[in-house]
């Protein structure tokens, strides 16, 4: 019995030994082309292996490609972890794929896989300026070096014109498949799956995990689509204009503010929205505001505001270098051009056969005076107790169109005919409504 016990024991230890010698293997996807959300998920895939304290990264790699720049941002996080992280080319590492993939300690490959035509194109698909090549094959080329391959052939991947004896010749990019990429020193071995990668490097206790974006990073995703940017757009205006039809009723601005915090903050998380776009946007507002309440009539201001904001609106949803759209696709140009004219001009029909209907709404009712007061009923309002038709004073304030002014030492609300008239400005009483004053501007 006390033999039984002990091999029990025995066997417990030994159990949780192993269970505590199981390696964490942390996959991430790299299956979408790369842009800034793919340099967003990469960060975060990253941190998750740092806190999760992770011994090795797996990329599970199948992409065509994308923009330089965030390729290079995921180059840089992956060169800068300690861990080991290899890639699983499964089926595609082409251009910005193939530069992050030799960014990786080891590559392996799916039978049938590719690797290489690393050629920087502009957004409509031709060759991009030789300045952008040449800073592409000067990645490849260090990049390549630091992981002890040749960089020749890295630089092979981008120019068409180097030539390497028995490997390229003059006039194509070099696209390896498993078997060349083996043969050349651009992979680890030939695999069916990312479990055959770990028993061929002998790891045969691991537990593997698949990063997955939180719920949170879901929802932020969901707000990039440009449909439900152009419903945002219209909740924005549709909010400003019915805060500005019924000041102190806050719902709407209340609607507007959430709705533009959730066009900007996705955008800015995922690197589209840059901090002068999101300012440019700001002032754009500020100065249809200022045409709208301060500047009398409509002229440069107003004009100058609806422009920026448009123009921002547009750059927001574009990854593009300060007004540098050469790796822009034309047609993320387009969409987010009509997504942002569409939603303003929908915004514009909307206010404009909506806002009669509004007044009819059971909720707007809830929050908005619909009773007349009128005399009928009971209702007294006090009048002026002298007559002040034809009398003179000026505008104590803005008449824009109402506003007060200064009648022998006494001050009256006023308003004017729809005329704006300016502060000190000599004024004349034509009418009286209720407690108010209708006035003209003397000349």
């Amino acid at each position: 019995m006390r033999t039984l016990l002990l091999t029990c024991l025995l066997g417990l230890i030994t159990g949780l030994g192993i269970a505590q010698e199981k390696k964490k293997v942390l996959v991430m996807e790299i299956k979408a082309e790369i842009d800034p959300r793919m340099s967003r998920y990469v960060k975060l895939a990253l941190d998750y292996a740092a806190e999760s304290k992770s011994e090795i990264i797996i990329v599970d790699m199948d992409t065509f490609g994308g923009a330089l720049n965030d390729a290079k941002e995921i180059v840089d996080l992956i060169m800068d972890v300690k861990i080991p992280v290899w890639v699983f080319v499964n089926s595609d590492a082409a251009s910005a794929g193939a530069l992050i993939s030799i960014a990786c300690d080891s590559i392996y490959m799916a039978p049938g896989a590719t690797i290489g035509a690393a050629t920087v194109v502009d957004g409509s698909g031709g060759a991009a300026p030789d300045k952008y090549q040449s800073y592409m094959r000067s990645i490849m080329r260090s990049t390549a070096e630091e992981n002890g391959r040749d960089p020749r052939i890295a630089e092979g991947m981008v120019d068409e014109n180097v030539v390497i004896d028995s490997v390229k010749q003059a006039g194509k990019v070099i696209t390896f498949t498993t078997s060349e990429a083996i043969d050349n020193g651009y992979c680890e071995g030939k695999v069916e799956s990312i479990e055959e990668i770990l028993k061929l490097n002998k790891i045969e206790s691991y537990t593997l995990e698949t990063f997955t974006l939180g719920t949170t990073e879901k929802i932020i995703a969901i707000f990039l689509n440009p449909f439900i940017s152009g419903i945002l757009i219209l909740v924005i205006i549709g909010g400003i204009y019915f805060e500005l039809q019924t000041p102190g009723v806050g719902f709407p601005l209340i609607a507007a503010i959430t709705a533009l915090v959730l066009y900007l903050v996705p955008y800015y998380l995922n690197g589209l929205a840059d901090y002068w776009e999101i300012i440019a946007l700001f002032v754009g507002v500020l100065l249809v505001l200022a045409e709208v309440f301060v500047i009398p009539g409509f002229g440069i201001a107003g004009i100058s505001g609806i422009a920026l904001t448009v123009v921002s609106l547009v750059l927001i949803m574009l990854n593009n270098d300060f007004f540098n759209f050469e790796f822009v696709p034309l047609g993320d140009i387009i969409v987010a051009t009509f997504t942002t004219v569409g939603a303003l001009a929908g915004g514009l029909v909307l206010l404009f056969f909506g806002g009669a209907k509004l007044a009819e709404t059971k909720a707007f009712k809830r929050i908005a005076l619909m009773d007349t007061q009128d005399s009928s009923s009971g209702y007294t309002v006090n009048s002026f107790s002298q007559n002040l038709i034809n009398k003179k004073g000026k505008a104590q304030t803005i008449l824009r169109p109402s506003g007060k002014v200064l009648i022998e030492g006494q001050i009256y609300d006023a308003f004017t005919r729809g005329d704006f008239i300016e502060k000190d400005s000599a004024i004349e009483v034509i009418g009286t409504e209720g407690v108010t004053l209708k006035v003209k501007k003397v000349e």
